[in-house]
Formats: C-alpha cells, structure tokens, sequence
C-alpha cells in the first residue's frame, strides 16, 4: 500500500446512468489504496456564479427564491449557471445580476470558489463581490425569476442570518462571511479574473 496522500486514484471504467439539461449521472469505478476498487456516483454539473453586491451603504442584496428539492424558499445571493458555451463567468456573473436584481456594478473582485457537496459532485460555485451598483432595468426570463423577492439587508444582519440558520444555500453563506472579511480589512478580495482551477468542465463538454 502506498504511502498515506500519495495514491493515484485511477478510474477503470466509467458508466452513465443519466444525462440532463443541468447535470448528468455517471458511476466510476477507481482503484482504492489497498489494491481493490469501488464505485462511486458522480453528478456532473455546469457549475455557477453568484454575486454578492453591497452597496455605497453597506447593504448586500439577496433574493427569496423557490427550491424544489428543499420544498422551501431558501435566501440567496444573485446566482446563475454557466450555462452559455464561451461565455465568461464574470460576464456570466454580470448578467445574473441585471437579470435577477436590476443592477449593473462597475468594480468586481473574487471572493471564494466553494465546492458545492465533493462526496458526490463537481459542482463549484465561484463568487464575486460587485460595488459601484447602478439600478438598470431587469432582464427576466421565464416564470421563475419573475417570481423571485428581492431585497437588500446591512451586510452584518446577512451574516447574523447566515450564523442562525436562515441562509443556508452554501455560496450564499460562503459569499456574505467573505464580503464582511473583506470590507472590514481582515482580508483581501482576489482579482475579479483570476484562473479558476476547479471550474467543471466535463458536462459542458459533454452538451457540445
């Protein structure tokens, strides 16, 4: 057996149950440690942005948005797929936050990249901090987003909710605690371009 942190998890065979318009559903087969192998489900994901935009105030906007998986209207931060071949996240960021909140921001940083669930899915959301907001038209599209609350809270009552449960959507509670270290001085934001190593590719790849 090799040294702990240094195996080479190899995929023998790869098998694919499902492939949607989101996600698909495949099964490997990868080499473990001490010689065998084991399954392992894999739901493969477009991946996604949110975007945290806090305003000249200190107010961070979120929206009340239906989920059906969680049968409940969940607090979230403006929020899209990466669903448009060639399109860049931080374009794709922009126009989720037109679509989704009317607002148009002239300065972006990265705040956090957050892997979704790992035991089970390459889903990773990567999310950016918008200043500088201007109010622009909304661009809605479909029955969904037109049935999306928004509103805007102090960035501190979002991390209190965040810290009592009433934010539960990961990126969301990622993307709040990251702003408020950010914009007071305990950290620095990254770049709003810069390389995004865990962005999933392979169901993007596999619509083409």
């Amino acid at each position: 057996m090799s040294e702990p942190g240094s195996h080479e998890f190899t995929v023998v065979s790869s098998e694919y149950i499902h492939i949607g318009r989101v996600v698909g559903l495949r099964v490997d087969e990868i080499v473990m440690p001490g010689g065998g192998t084991a399954r392992r489900e894999v739901v493969e994901h477009l991946g996604a942005v949110a975007v945290c935009a806090v305003d000249d105030d200190g107010a961070v906007t979120l929206v009340h948005q239906y989920r059906h998986p969680l049968r409940d209207r969940l607090w979230e931060l403006p929020a899209g797929l990466l669903d448009k071949d060639g399109e860049d996240p931080l374009d794709t960021a922009a126009r989720e936050l037109v679509e989704e909140a009317g607002l148009a921001a002239g300065r972006w940083d990265t705040l956090v990249d957050v892997a979704a669930s790992p035991g089970f899915t390459d889903e990773v959301v990567r999310v950016y901090l918008a200043r500088d907001l201007t109010a622009v038209p909304r661009e809605m599209h479909g029955d969904e987003e037109a049935d999306l609350v928004i509103t805007t809270v102090p960035l501190a009552e979002a991390v209190r909710m965040a810290l009592a449960g009433d934010i539960v959507n990961g990126a969301t509670v990622a993307g709040v605690l990251a702003a408020h270290a950010v914009l007071t001085g305990v950290e620095q934001a990254r770049p709003a371009r810069t390389p995004w190593r865990d962005r999933p590719t392979t169901f993007a790849a596999r619509l083409r």
